[in-house]
């Protein structure tokens, strides 16, 4: 019985490898028709001869990715997130066919939905206002993927645009998906704001016969019937109107035109000014444009008047020198009159800023001390608190001389020619009558004539000791000090006619003789 048992099983055996032998190079192969679990639907239906397309054999784990190879928007839809296969969680963690059912016959459908259920916000399109009320038959077309249904305004809702189509398709620009008649439109994206009244104004009002492109935009467009003014002032209402209220006049003269109104400017009729219109002639801005004729300078002061006056008061003059010009008036400069120092007319020439422009006549120095007269002077008064650092010369004053007049020394204004030498001012005072020569400054100060300081020992190569030391000057000096720089400093000089010796033992006699005394002698 086994061995009739094991021939039946090697026949069968054979039997299904002719079978397999014997299989189609494409289609469905016999075996794969033995172990098909059912026909597919007739979404799939081109698909059921060729099994591998939809399955991996012993790989169950790869379908999915076969149904993307074939559904390549879903495929898409995942990659980028979006739609319903990219944004369900429960898309992205089930394989394909845990909601797409296959094989169960031709009239089964493989999309299972539940409209009353299904989350709409997983969707690129959530339900949002009116659109929360719409039933799904109303948007999506049966004979249509859902994916496909389109989601502008203008599928949807063309029978309800009173526009025309003139306004384009982008109704969301206006309305919004709670209410269709609530509208809000930015105005301030065109090219025509709206401003005060206008903002008031029903769209019909400018968009008759629903025409929204090329509208005119100008005020007399508009108003043109309006105008008071017939043409007159130019088409350019803006200019003093505005939209906030017609008769409300608002025009920035400063602005619009460069010349502000201030002062007495600001009560004058437009028409004072503007005898044609306000466009024609074009008015000059300057104030002797129209005020020549009040010149009292006639014209000497030039057409600068604003320089001076104001617009509040005409007769206000004010003229800040120091701030208009370089030159601040101080001290006996604020009592003079402008013609003092302008003497031509200030647009042919302006004078010097230096003291010696004007004041060269008055110079005592006659030039000699040069064209700086601040630096001794003040505009105070000429002769008055003169400052003078004497310290910055190659006299600088010291002790006594600090006391001295101006005038002890410089007897002539040309203060270059005054002398430097003590003996020039000190002749009389001299006691050594020039024995010494004329170079005081050697042994005197400028303390006091009676102060003096002379070191024999540093300042010769003569030092005085011993008897020499109490000696006067004159007893050794007896000419003058400048031809006795030379002197030799050998005993004999003084004392050859005290030499005993009469010369036989030379002329050195510090050889034998000491300083202190003459008659000592010392022998080496």
């Amino acid at each position: 019985m086994s061995s009739l048992y094991i021939n039946i099983s090697r026949l069968l055996l054979v039997s299904l490898s002719g079978l397999l032998l014997l299989a189609p190079a494409y289609g469905q192969s016999v075996l794969e028709q033995l172990i098909s679990p059912g026909p597919l639907s007739e979404a799939h239906i081109d698909q059921e001869p060729t099994c591998n397309v939809c399955h991996s054999s012993f790989d169950k784990d790869a379908q999915p990715a076969l149904c993307l190879d074939c559904h390549e928007k879903v495929a898409a839809d995942v990659d980028k997130q979006q739609g319903f296969h990219g944004k369900s969680p429960q898309a992205k963690q089930k394989p394909c066919k845990e909601c797409h059912t296959e094989h169960e016959g031709r009239a089964f459908k493989i999309v299972q939905l539940n409209e009353k259920k299904f989350n709409h916000k997983l969707t690129d399109y959530p339900l949002l206002g009116g659109h929360k009320k719409a039933k799904c038959a109303q948007c999506h077309n049966p004979e249509k993927k859902r994916r496909d249904t389109p989601t502008l305004c203008f599928s949807c809702h063309k029978k309800d645009e009173p526009h025309k189509g003139n306004l384009g398709e982008t109704c969301q620009d206006c309305h919004n998906v709670f209410t269709w008649s609530q509208i809000a439109f930015d105005h301030e994206v065109t090219k025509f704001p709206l401003r005060g009244k206008h903002a008031q104004t029903e769209c019909k009002a400018c968009h008759q016969d629903e025409i929204y492109k090329d509208l005119p935009g100008q005020c007399v467009d508009c108003h043109q019937k309006d105008d008071s003014h017939k043409g007159k002032n130019g088409t350019q209402c803006q200019d003093c109107h505005q939209p906030a209220g017609w008769d409300e006049i608002l025009f920035d003269h400063q602005t619009r035109t460069g010349f502000a109104l201030l002062g007495q400017h600001k009560k004058i009729d437009c028409a004072a000014c503007h005898t044609v219109s306000l466009t024609k002639p074009k008015l000059k801005t300057s104030c002797y444009s129209c005020h020549r004729k009040d010149d009292v300078h006639k014209g000497f002061n030039g057409s600068q008047c604003q320089d001076c006056h104001n617009n509040i008061d005409w007769r206000q003059s004010k003229f800040d020198h120091g701030r208009e010009t370089k030159f601040p008036l101080r001290g006996a400069h604020r009592q003079l009159v402008c013609a003092d120092c302008h003497i031509k007319p200030v647009t042919v020439a302006l004078p010097g800023m230096a003291c010696i422009d004007c004041h060269r006549q008055d110079d005592p120095h006659e030039g000699s001390q040069g064209e700086d007269c601040a630096s001794c002077h003040n505009e105070v008064a000429w002769n008055k608190n003169t400052q003078f650092d004497h310290d910055f010369t190659n006299f600088p004053l010291l002790a006594k001389h600090k006391q001295a007049q101006c005038d002890d020394c410089h007897k002539s204004k040309n203060f270059a020619l005054a002398p430097t030498e003590c003996v020039a001012c000190h002749e009389e005072e001299d006691t050594h009558n020039r024995t010494l020569g004329t170079q005081c400054s050697l042994c005197h100060s400028p303390i006091g004539w009676d102060y003096w300081f002379f070191d024999h020992n540093k300042q010769t190569d003569f030092a005085l000791t011993g008897a020499h030391e109490g000696l006067h000057c004159s007893a050794c000096h007896t000419g003058p000090l400048a031809k006795q720089k030379k002197r030799v400093s050998a005993c004999v000089t003084c004392h050859r006619a005290d030499d005993v010796h009469h010369g036989e033992f030379g002329s050195d006699c510090a050889r034998c003789h000491v300083p202190e005394d003459f008659k000592k002698i010392k022998i080496n």
